[in-house]
């Protein structure tokens, strides 16, 4: 008979392992990891004729995708366009980026996988008499390992002619040049450390759902139990 417990440690676990795979999802489609140096508007001719100011802009860079500003002569209008500069896993502009693509996506699938059984841990509680929590918790903690070495390896490939043209002459591993981090790369740290935090807390879902309460509840005959 399936039981359907719901505690306030588990439901914190699963909502925390949901935000943490769209987290890391978000931030490897992202193109805003690097944030290029301020370059001039080139339509200052139009700006000129309007009495507008010429406000430069700052172009990003992300794994596989870039931001750039585009500007309508005629229209006196400036449209961003976002997209991967990227065709395919080869055109990547480094070498360490396409190893750092290549350890997220193999810690975003496996969070992405987790988020998904977090969600039927309400119903099941263990497959072959092992701990779903315990199993998930482990996932977890090898994601995160996943992308902390994606994470490591980015900053090498700042030396590429890609982050060179956004970042400047002085760019090199491990050296940002006239380039600033976006919110791309902290979103992946942050989640990164959340992470972590699941994995650790994937345990006190486990005690919640297994604790003398829930079985004296079980007991009773309840088929939902929910516990603070």
């Amino acid at each position: 008979m399936c039981h359907v417990i719901v505690t306030c440690r588990s439901m914190l676990w699963t909502l925390l392992s949901i935000v943490v795979a769209f987290a890391e999802l978000i931030a490897f489609m992202s193109a805003d990891w690097l944030i290029g140096k301020a370059k001039p508007s080139n339509s200052e001719d139009v700006d000129n004729r309007i009495g507008g100011s010429q406000e430069p802009y700052h172009p990003t860079l992300g794994i596989y995708g870039r931001c750039t500003r585009i500007s309508h002569m005629q229209l006196s209008r400036r449209d961003t366009l976002c997209g991967p500069y990227a065709e395919n896993f080869s055109e990547i502009a480094s070498g360490f980026w396409q190893a750092t693509a290549i350890f997220l996506a193999m810690g975003i699938m496996i969070l992405c996988a987790v988020a998904f059984v977090s969600v039927f841990t309400m119903c099941v509680q263990s497959i072959m008499k092992k701990s779903i929590f315990n199993v998930c918790g482990l996932l977890q903690g090898i994601a995160g390992l996943f992308l902390i070495l994606g994470l490591i390896l980015y900053p090498a490939g700042w030396g590429c002619q890609k982050a060179i043209s956004y970042c400047g002459h002085y760019a090199s591993a491990y050296k940002l040049g006239d380039c600033s981090l976006g919110w791309g790369f902290y979103t992946a740290i942050g989640g990164t450390i959340l992470t972590f935090i699941c994995a650790v807390f994937s345990a006190q879902a486990e005690i919640a759902t297994s604790s003398d309460k829930v079985q004296e509840e079980i007991e009773e005959g309840k088929n939902l139990i929910c516990l603070l």
